[in-house]
C-alpha cells in the first residue's frame, strides 16, 4: 500500500467530514421547512457556490477517467470533441435558469417532478420520471463508485471491494446526514481540489514526455492518426460529432441533476455569475484532463484497459505525495456527482413517490427527516451492491444512463416551460416514445445513419409530443400554470 499517496487522500477526506458536520449543524439551525432545507439548502446559493455544484455535478468519473481513456485511446481528435460540453453550464442556467427558479417558488417546488406535476397534473407523467430518474441515476452513481473504487485500487494498492466500501460508505453517509448544505459545501472543496489536480497532472504530463512538441511526435510515431481530427481507426466521423454534440451538449438540458441546481440559488445576479464561473471551469477542467489522456499515451503506449491511463500517470509522473494529492481531484469529481444524484434519487422517493401516496404526513418534520436520511443512505448503499462487479470501460455506461435521462426529461421540461399549451398526452407520448426508441436503438446498438441513438430518439420523442398534444387538446382543456 502506497501512504505516501494515502496521506493527501486521507487529509482531504477529513476535511469532507468537518464540512459535513458543520452543514448538518447549519441544516438543524435552519428556520425553513425540512424538505426545502434537506434537499435545496433553503433556495440561498450565491452566483460562486451556484457555479461549483452545477459544475461538479456535471463532472464526473467519466470525465476524470472514461473520458480521458477515450481520448488515450482515440487521440487528440477526442479532445475536440470533448470540448462539445463547455456550453453546458450556459445552457442549463440560460434556457432553464431563471424559468425554472421562478416557477419553482411559485409552485414551492423541491424536485423537477413537482414542477412537472403543477404544470401538466398527471400522475402518470411523474410516475414515468420518477421510474426514469431513479433508474438511471443508479447507473450513474455506478459508474462514480466503479471510478472511485479503481482509482483506489491503481494507485494506492487497496482491493478493489475495499476500496468501494470506504469510497461508498462515507459518500453514503455525509450526503444523507449532512444534505443539499454538505453537498453543496463539499462541492466547493472537490471543485478548487479538481481544478489544481487537473493542472498540476496535465504540466507533469508534458514535462514528462519533453514538452508538447515532443509528446505529439511520439503519438505520430504509435500511429498518425493519433493526432488527426479522425482520430485511431477513424472512429471521430461527423455523425458521432452530432450524435455526442446532442447527448453531452443540448441533450443536458434534460438532466435532472443539473436542472434542479436551477431551482436553489438565490436571485439572478448569481445566476449570472454561475454562468460565467462555472463555463470557465467547465473549460479548464475539460481541456486539462482530456489533453492529459490523449498525451499520456506518448508515455504508457501499451495500456490494456484504457480508463488506468489517469490513474497510472500519477504514479508514473508524480512524486507520490503530489499523487495524493491529485487523487483527491478524480476522486471529488466522483464524490460531487455521487451526492448530487443521490440526493435527487431521495427527494425523488421522498416527495414524489411516499408523499403523493401519503399526503398527511407532509407536516410531520421528524418522520420526514427519519425517512430522508435512511432513503440516502440505503440508496448509497444500494449502488455499492450494483458496482461489485465493474465492466472494462465506464464512458460508455455512463453515456448510456445520460441518454436515457435527456431521451424522457428533455421535451418534457424545455416545452412544459416555454409551450404554455403543452399537455399531459404530448409529455406522456413523448416520455414513453423516447424511452422506448432510445432503449431499443442502445441494447441492439442499432445506428441509423450513424447517429448515436439519441439522436433519432430526441426526434421522434419531439415529433410524438407535438402529434400527441394536439390530439389531447381536443380532448381535455389544457391545464392552466
Amino acid at each position: 500500500m502506497n501512504t505516501h499517496v494515502l496521506i493527501p487522500l486521507i487529509i482531504y477526506l477529513l476535511l469532507v467530514v468537518v464540512i459535513s458536520i458543520v452543514a448538518m449543524v447549519q441544516q438543524k439551525r435552519a428556520d425553513g421547512p425540512f424538505l426545502t432545507e434537506y434537499f435545496l439548502g433553503g433556495r440561498t446559493m450565491s452566483g460562486f457556490l451556484l457555479a461549483m455544484t452545477l459544475t461538479t455535478a456535471y463532472i464526473s468519473a467519466s470525465s476524470f477517467i472514461g473520458g480521458p481513456g477515450a481520448a488515450y485511446q482515440y487521440g487528440l481528435g477526442w479532445v475536440m470533441i470533448a470540448m462539445a460540453q463547455v456550453p453546458t453550464v450556459l445552457l442549463s442556467l440560460g434556457v432553464l435558469g431563471k424559468k425554472f427558479a421562478i416557477l419553482a417558488r411559485r409552485y414551492q417546488a423541491i424536485t423537477l417532478n413537482d414542477i412537472l406535476y403543477a404544470h401538466y397534473r398527471s400522475h402518470w407523467v411523474v410516475g414515468i420520471a420518477s421510474l426514469t430518474l431513479l433508474l438511471a441515476f443508479i447507473a450513474i452513481m455506478t459508474v462514480q463508485f466503479i471510478g472511485g473504487a479503481r482509482l483506489l485500487e491503481t494507485v494506492v494498492g487497496i482491493p478493489y471491494t475495499h476500496g468501494l466500501l470506504i469510497f461508498g460508505a462515507i459518500i453514503a453517509l455525509y450526503t444523507s446526514l449532512g444534505g443539499f448544505r454538505a453537498s453543496v459545501l463539499n462541492d466547493v472543496l472537490q471543485g478548487l481540489v479538481m481544478l489544481v489536480g487537473t493542472g498540476l497532472l496535465l504540466f507533469a504530463v508534458i514535462h514528462a514526455a519533453g514538452g508538447s512538441a515532443q509528446a505529439i511526435e511520439q503519438l505520430k510515431h504509435i500511429d498518425p492518426q493519433l493526432i488527426t481530427l479522425h482520430g485511431e481507426g477513424n472512429v471521430i466521423t461527423p455523425s458521432l460529432i452530432m450524435s455526442f454534440t446532442v447527448l453531452v451538449c443540448f441533450g443536458v438540458l434534460g438532466l435532472p441533476n443539473t436542472a434542479i441546481r436551477s431551482i436553489s440559488y438565490k436571485d439572478s445576479r448569481s445566476m449570472h455569475r454561475g454562468i460565467l464561473i462555472g463555463s470557465l471551469l467547465l473549460t479548464l477542467l475539460m481541456l486539462g484532463m482530456h489533453l492529459s489522456g490523449a498525451l499520456g499515451r506518448a508515455l504508457l503506449p501499451n495500456l490494456t484497459v484504457p480508463d488506468q491511463v489517469i490513474p497510472t500517470l500519477m504514479i508514473k509522473v508524480l512524486p507520490p505525495f503530489a499523487a495524493g494529492i491529485f487523487l483527491a481531484a478524480p476522486m471529488a469529481a466522483m464524490m460531487s456527482n455521487i451526492n448530487a444524484h443521490l440526493l435527487q434519487a431521495s427527494a425523488t422517493l421522498v416527495k414524489d413517490l411516499y408523499l403523493r401516496l401519503r399526503p398527511t404526513y407532509v407536516t410531520q418534520e421528524k418522520h420526514l427527516r427519519r425517512l430522508s436520511i435512511s432513503f440516502t443512505f440505503l440508496l448509497g448503499v444500494a449502488v455499492i451492491i450494483a458496482a461489485w462487479h465493474p465492466p472494462q470501460m465506464i464512458i460508455w455506461l455512463n453515456l448510456l444512463a445520460f441518454g436515457a435521462l435527456e431521451a424522457v426529461f428533455l421535451w418534457p421540461l424545455v416545452l412544459g416551460l416555454y409551450w404554455r399549451n403543452a399537455n399531459a398526452y404530448g409529455a406522456i407520448s413523448g416520455m414513453l416514445v423516447g424511452a422506448v426508441l432510445y432503449s431499443l436503438l442502445a441494447s441492439f446498438s442499432v445506428h441509423l445513419f450513424g447517429l448515436h441513438p439519441i439522436v433519432p430518439a430526441l426526434i421522434a420523442s419531439l415529433l410524438s409530443f407535438i402529434i400527441a398534444n394536439h390530439v389531447g387538446q381536443r380532448l381535455a382543456p389544457t391545464p392552466s400554470h
